[in-house]
């Protein structure tokens, strides 16, 4: 199964318009996931929850997320990481980090439409959040479709495929 090098991964999360689909635990146990916006700075992905949010409330009480990124044409790439989401700024301190949450808005609007919204919610606080990618406490699986001159049997994970089957061996 074709992986992607610490480079690619770098520069996919770099590429504007994919969501980060963020996975919390509400507190009766059941799943929640919440598709944001995010940029990846310095080794980090950093998001933005807003204060009434119950992805906040998750985090507050179980900082463990699950989180994937991936494309929906050729060659489907995809990043998927299990972690533990770091509170950098909680919600009210929002003037120490703005430049920061424009930047991530900038990376899915045109700009001037990023800096009115951003100026118009900045009585909204919200949290900044961040999972680093190479933490001892993160695990980072990427997957791609081969490509041209691939083996198409790398499409799956060796383990995927039963003895005896067509692509087995």
């Amino acid at each position: 199964m074709p992986k992607l090098t610490d480079d690619e991964v770098a520069a996919f999360l770099d590429e504007p318009g994919h969501l980060v689909r963020i996975a919390t635990v509400d507190d009766d146990g059941m799943p929640r996931v919440l598709p944001l916006w995010f940029v990846l700075e310095d080794g980090r992905l950093w998001f933005t929850p807003r204060a009434p949010a119950v992805i906040w409330r998750n985090i507050e009480r179980d900082p463990r997320v699950g989180m994937t990124i991936d494309e929906t044409a050729h060659p489907y790439r995809k990043v998927v990481l299990q972690g533990v989401a770091e509170v950098v700024h909680r919600p009210g301190d929002d003037d120490a980090w703005r430049d920061r949450y424009r930047r991530i808005a900038r990376r899915y609007t045109p700009e001037e439409w990023a800096d009115a919204y951003v100026d118009g919610t900045d009585d909204q606080p919200r949290a900044l959040c961040a999972v680093a990618l190479s933490a001892p406490t993160t695990r980072v699986s990427t997957w791609r479709m081969p490509v041209q001159g691939e083996d198409p049997r790398g499409i799956w994970a060796r383990r995927y495929y039963l003895p005896g089957t067509k692509w087995a061996h």
